[in-house]
């Protein structure tokens, strides 16, 4: 009788949806041959996977908004907006 309450938890715990999550800040450097954005808060972001989502245009001294899903205690699951914010 208790193994459905354990596989209940364990069901729920894998059905939960990634989270969403954001940061801001000001870009200090981006290079579009690596792929590599840097904020000024000294975050590395790995755009490789945000492929087409990276803002034309975008360079340094740039306020922006980074939009993702979180993977918990991995870390950034996946991007999924990249927004130049008005200054």
């Amino acid at each position: 009788m208790r193994l459905f309450p354990a596989a209940l938890i364990l069901g729920s715990m894998l059905a939960t949806p990634a989270l969403a999550d954001s940061t801001s800040g000001v870009v200090v450097a981006f290079d579009r041959v690596d792929h590599v954005l840097i904020l000024d808060d000294k975050t590395v972001w790995d755009m490789t996977p945000a492929g087409d989502l990276v803002p034309e245009g975008l360079r340094a001294g740039d306020h922006v908004t980074i939009e993702y899903d979180s993977a918990g205690d991995n870390g950034v699951g996946k991007i999924t907006a990249i927004s130049i914010d008005a200054k």
